[in-house]
């Protein structure tokens, strides 16, 4: 929620919009790939789940 709230805070010119899309998406993926991970059919679906959600971290940290 911070991020999302700190993306509104961006200004309104194309290089911002870039940013703000691509942020948005990510952090908004890490928890849904967790949340998802939660209910993997096997332990390899959870750790690729949970694999996902750490480079959507990674991404979102860069």
């Amino acid at each position: 929620m911070n991020c999302l709230k700190f993306l509104r805070t961006l200004p309104n010119d194309p290089e911002s919009k870039l940013i703000r899309f691509q942020l948005g998406k990510s952090a908004t993926s890490i928890g849904a790939n967790y949340e998802e991970s939660q209910a993997g059919s096997s332990k390899a679906d959870f750790k690729n789940k949970v694999k996902i959600a750490l480079r959507e971290a990674r991404e979102s940290n860069f």
